[in-house]
C-alpha cells in the first residue's frame, strides 16, 4: 500500500465517529474498529507503545524475539501496551520508545498522568520468543530485562507467556486485565523474523554510529 493511501485509510480512521477520540499523544497509533473481536482496536508495531483509559479498546500485536508489556490498573480500568525490541539503547536514544527502558518508563508515567497509582499497577508480559535464529538469543535478553525492571519498580507480573521458538499475537483488554495468546505454530513464511532482523540491524547501525557499545 502507497503512503498515500495509508494517510487516506488514517483520515479515514479519525473521522470515524465509531472509532472515537485517543490521548493526543497517540493520534499516530494505527486505531480501527475490530469487527471480529467486536471492538475498537490499537494495532502496534515494533517501537510503539500506547495508553488507554477506554474501556471499549483493545490494543493488538504480533511478537517474535520482541517483549509486549502490558500494564493495567485493576481499579481504574486504564492500561497499556509496548512493544520492543532491544532493553536499553544508546545515550542519544533518551526517551525513544524502540527500546525496552524508555517504553516501560514512557507507558507507565502515562499511566499515573491520567490517574492511575502505583499500588494498583500489574503487568502480563509476552513474547521473547527465539525466531531470529541466531547465535545470541535476543528473546531472553528482553525476557531478563522486562523481569528485572518490573521487579525493581515493584509492579507484579501476574502472568507471562514467553520464550520458546514461536511468534505470538496479542490482543489485550486494558479495561478488564484479560489478554488472549495465540501461538503461531504454523505460520508458512518468515516474515516475522524478516521483519525483526531488519529492524534489529537498523537499531545496531545507529549504535554503531553513536560510539556505543554494542548490546548483543
Amino acid at each position: 500500500m502507497c503512503a498515500s493511501s495509508l494517510i487516506k485509510d488514517r483520515r479515514a480512521e479519525e473521522s470515524d465517529p465509531a472509532i472515537g477520540k485517543c490521548l493526543p499523544q497517540f493520534s499516530h497509533i494505527n486505531r480501527y474498529v475490530d469487527n471480529t473481536n467486536d471492538c475498537i482496536a490499537a494495532k502496534l508495531l515494533p517501537g510503539e507503545y500506547y495508553v488507554t483509559t477506554r474501556k471499549d479498546e483493545m490494543i493488538t500485536t504480533v511478537l517474535g524475539s520482541c517483549i509486549a508489556a502490558c500494564i493495567f490498573d485493576v481499579k481504574t480500568g486504564y492500561g497499556g501496551m509496548n512493544h520492543f525490541m532491544l532493553p536499553e539503547g544508546s545515550k542519544s536514544d533518551d526517551g525513544c520508545t524502540r527500546f525496552g527502558i524508555n517504553a516501560m518508563e514512557r507507558m507507565i508515567n502515562d499511566l499515573l498522568k491520567c490517574g492511575s497509582r502505583r499500588e494498583n499497577i500489574r503487568a502480563k508480559v509476552f513474547g521473547g520468543g527465539n525466531v531470529l535464529k541466531r547465535k545470541t538469543n535476543v528473546g531472553q535478553r528482553n525476557i531478563d530485562f522486562v523481569r528485572e525492571y518490573l521487579a525493581a519498580e515493584q509492579l507484579p507480573i501476574e502472568s507471562a507467556d514467553v520464550g520458546l521458538i514461536y511468534p505470538r499475537k496479542v490482543n489485550f483488554y486494558p479495561g478488564t486485565g484479560k489478554v488472549m495468546v495465540k501461538r503461531l505454530r504454523s505460520l508458512h513464511n518468515n516474515t516475522i523474523e524478516k521483519r525483526e532482523a531488519k529492524y534489529r540491524s537498523q537499531l545496531e547501525v545507529e549504535k554503531r554510529a553513536s560510539g556505543e557499545i554494542e548490546l548483543f
